[in-house]
């Protein structure tokens, strides 16, 4: 019998590697082509592992939390179809090949940050020991050109740049992990994968971008009354619900379309302005925790189009379904916080994006209501857009200007659109 050698598939662009969640078999069990062998976790997704070939499990050469490679073999399969085994072979050279120029790009970019300050480039004078000190400290040159410098023509001298270095040390150690509450008494408990993946990222974000938040209320009867209409008739011919979620995405890719400055993400110095609108879902979880499945397009969809992709990507989200590529390159970021009552928030950008908009409760309330006669009392349906933006790059006019346009769209609905 001939031995192949199962390696973890390219998981989509940018995964390197991936963690043994669970083996669905084990050694000595009987395996068909395409059965799933292995499921695996990734900083975005998890996924299963399908088998290339049939034929009997040999060897499993990783253990349950382990990390493998993209490329790297997991198993050994037994089989006796040998031109099967040579016709997944460009297969996996291809997945090789792709963790290889991901190891090289990495080594790369640790070899730019582990190079020696190259002073030249500067401008600005710089004494041998401030460049000691520099050297040393690890202090980029990008850093040392914005130190006040307090010497002869605003040099910066050795008491600017340790200076410098006390008030970076105290900042640093703002984040450090508090002194244990832990008492008798208490239980701990273990942060999953996921959640300590959120919590990287959530407070990496905090650290990065200049959180500011635009909140406006909205008049939603007529969506509320326009759904009302046409969601039995919708539900029988498509076989599926027509939920809000959908009209207020389509609300959103709308504004991004006329405010193409809020569909950018920033890398350094340089505003990175994105050719496609993809629209961040933010879903929550059964196990509590949250994942973001992307709207590739958003802005391309049309209503029943959005209502099929906002459904498809909530079930399989749910239900742990979601490809690698389906959480990956979104622009824009929207968080349906009124499905559990609440009113407002204020939401913490997904990086590398600039904006993340929260969507209220719906919630019927009293409101002055004019008219040609004059203003009455009615009873509306309403509810509060939470705008957070990075206010690095995006100002408070347009951050107010993109929530009132999204409130614009959804109070001017047409009640007599067909879906």
């Amino acid at each position: 019998m001939a031995k192949y050698e199962l390696k973890l598939p390219s998981m989509g662009e940018s995964v390197a590697e991936a963690t043994i969640t669970n083996w669905l078999k084990k050694v000595g069990d009987t395996i068909e082509a395409e059965e799933t062998i292995a499921e695996v976790a990734t900083d975005k997704v998890d996924s299963e592992v399908p088998c290339d070939v049939s034929g009997i499990v040999a060897e499993i050469l990783f253990k349950v939390d382990e990390v493998v490679k993209v490329g790297q073999v997991m198993a050994i399969i037994e089989t006796e179809n040998d031109a099967e085994i040579e016709a997944e072979n460009g297969n996996e050279d291809e997945a090789e090949n792709e963790a290889k120029n991901l190891t090289q790009q990495i080594a790369e970019i640790k070899e730019t940050l582990a190079a020696p300050i190259d002073f030249s480039s500067s401008e600005r004078f710089y004494s041998p020991l401030v460049k000691n000190i520099a050297k040393k400290e690890g202090i980029t040159l990008d850093e040392l050109n914005h130190i006040q410098g307090t010497g002869l023509n605003n040099r910066v001298t050795k008491d600017d740049i340790l200076g410098y270095l006390a008030h970076r040390t105290q900042k640093s150690s703002i984040f450090a992990t508090p002194t244990s509450s832990f008492v008798e008494g208490d239980e701990r408990i273990e942060m999953s994968r996921m959640g300590k993946i959120i919590a990287e990222h959530m407070t990496m974000s905090k650290q990065t971008s200049a959180h500011v938040q635009s909140f406006t209320e909205v008049d939603v009867t007529r969506v509320w009354l326009w759904r009302n209409k046409v969601k039995k008739a919708f539900e029988a011919r498509e076989g599926e619900k027509i939920t809000f979620t959908p009209i207020f995405m389509e609300a959103v890719a709308k504004a991004l379309v006329d405010f193409p400055m809020m569909n950018i993400s920033v890398e350094g110095n340089t505003i990175i302005k994105k050719k496609h609108i993809n629209i961040g879902m933010a879903t929550a979880l059964p196990d509590g925790n949250l994942i973001v499945p992307v709207i590739k397009n958003a802005d391309a969809l049309n209503l029943r189009g959005m209502v099929k992709t906002v459904n498809d990507l909530a079930v399989r989200a749910r239900a742990g379904q979601l490809k690698p590529d389906e959480v990956k390159d979104g622009t824009y970021t929207v968080t349906n916080i009124g499905s559990f009552g609440t009113l407002f928030g204020t939401p913490i950008i997904n990086q590398p994006q600039v904006g993340i908009l929260a969507i209220g409760a719906i919630c019927k309330v009293p409101s002055v209501i004019e008219t040609p006669e004059g203003d009455v009392i009615g009873i509306r349906y309403k509810m509060m857009l939470s705008h957070s933006y990075d206010h690095r790059v995006v100002n408070g006019a347009l951050g107010g200007m993109f929530v009132q346009r999204v409130a614009e769209y959804l109070e001017k609905w047409d009640m007599n659109r067909n879906i």
